[in-house]
């Protein structure tokens, strides 16, 4: 096989970036766990059609197709596309499950999903989300839109990250806002504000006249609206000193308000309401989310989703639900490439069993498996080398420990310190802080 050329967009981490990943995973899982959430997967493809019906996607989807697949294409039940995120197929899910679920249903979702985009720093085609969703029959409450912060910011402040900021708005403030100032076509707005932090102020006006129809002074009343930002539920009174008034901005401005408090009383700092937050998707019909990690805020949001009415829906029943979603790769990808992260050693081996000789090689199999057996990572040298080699092995892969059986007894050395004392198999216990490698920050010595 000749030399592989790398493929842009799908990541491959080392095991150490990969033993980190899984302990980011272990402990966002078990936050959400901790809020009643309860595990779920769903296929990776789903109808093309369905996919194409949510927002700006058409260019990201990813067509699935047999080799020998008939030139005109793939046509109705074999038109499949992988998902380019959590949501559209979890919406699929509940409407083919909803005699199966009890409501309302909370459940979280880690999954890789897959979206054409150009590669660049924290953006990748291929990538994993740890989603988590509440959805109810016919009617939604919304204090679920208030409880999905506080679930982000327990799981986010249980890793080795820096602090994060969760900027909330509601898509009633902007569509209200906008039926208030005679825009009719509202998702154009949104879609157009949306990219404010990408095009700028005098972008989004040029985008709000070409999609949205909206003259120079209703682009200079949404810019306004969305300059309005808060740490608290005083953006309530920017909000009203715009003048505009609709029945459906006052509903957003009261729901955002209760979101900012609920979060403030958890957890102070943790939200701020800002009104250029818009989410491109169409399907978002409340609270939306967006999450900066401090320090890393050019490379926009690691953490976003919202309320959503109308996504799915069977005859005259429909599934109300809000979700949020991590992007774990996102993330992970940000602090890899600012080598912002450390893991304590490369591998999981906690202890390495030396081998005298090959014919004793039966007795280090027996020493390692009551080791393994009391829970302490354990393996057997490769080889019966010398000792001086076979502590130099554990040292190139990190292994702290080294166990030398012995007709007279056991022997465990800590070959850091260069301490080695007499040992049972099924006594000994390594240091809590050298059973399993430990994650944090980069340069504390983990």
């Amino acid at each position: 096989m000749s030399k592989p050329t790398p493929i842009s967009g799908f990541p491959e981490w080392t095991p150490a970036q990969r033993m980190i990943e899984q302990f980011v995973l272990d402990r966002i899982r078990a936050t959400f766990e901790l809020y009643g959430f309860a595990p779920l997967e769903t296929r990776s493809v789903e109808p093309l059609d369905q996919l194409l019906r949510k927002g700006e996607t058409s260019k990201e989807v990813y067509l699935l197709r047999r080799l020998q697949a008939d030139a005109d294409g793939p046509t109705g039940d074999d038109a499949l596309g992988l998902h380019f995120d959590l949501t559209v197929p979890f919406a699929r899910y509940v409407l083919e499950n909803a005699g199966k679920l009890q409501f309302p249903f909370r459940r979280y979702q880690i999954q890789k999903v897959w979206r054409g985009e150009r590669p660049q720093e924290g953006r990748y085609r291929e990538f994993l989300q740890a989603d988590i969703d509440i959805v109810d029959r016919d009617t939604l409450p919304a204090h679920y839109e208030a409880e999905m912060p506080l679930v982000i910011g327990d799981a986010l402040r249980s890793l080795p990250i820096p602090p994060v900021r969760i900027q909330v708005n509601n898509r009633k403030i902007c569509e209200g806002f906008y039926r208030g100032i005679g825009l009719t076509d509202t998702e154009a707005a949104l879609r157009a504000v949306d990219k404010l932090d990408k095009i700028g102020p005098a972008g989004v006006t040029e985008l709000l006249a070409s999609t949205a129809g909206a003259s120079e002074a209703q682009a200079k009343a949404v810019l306004s609206l969305a300059e309005i930002s808060a740490p608290d539920a005083s953006f309530a009174d920017a909000v009203r000193g715009l003048g505009v008034s609709d029945p459906l901005l006052d509903e957003g401005v009261a729901e955002l308000a209760a979101v900012v408090e609920t979060a403030a009383a958890h957890a102070p700092g943790l939200c701020v309401a800002d009104l250029r937050i818009a989410r491109g998707l169409d399907y978002y019909t409340g609270t939306v989310y967006e999450t900066q990690m401090i320090g890393y805020e050019r490379f926009g949001s690691i953490c976003s989703g919202g309320r959503y009415d109308n996504l799915a829906s069977s005859g005259n029943v429909r599934f109300p639900g809000v979700g949020i979603s991590i992007g774990v790769t996102r993330l992970l990808g940000l602090l890899f490439g600012a080598e912002a992260l450390s893991v304590s050693r490369s591998v999981p081996t906690c202890v390495l069993v030396a081998v005298t000789a090959e014919e004793d090689r039966a007795a280090s199999d027996a020493v390692a498996a009551a080791l393994r057996s009391r829970g302490v990572p354990t393996e057997v040298s490769p080889s019966a080398a010398k000792f001086g080699k076979q502590i130099r092995y554990a040292e190139r892969r990190g292994i702290p420990y080294v166990w030398f059986p012995g007709a007279d007894g056991d022997e465990v050395k800590d070959i850091r310190s260069g301490e080695q004392v007499a040992a049972s198999a099924g006594e000994w216990t390594p240091p809590r802080a050298d059973l399993k490698p430990l994650v944090g920050p980069a340069g504390t010595g983990v």
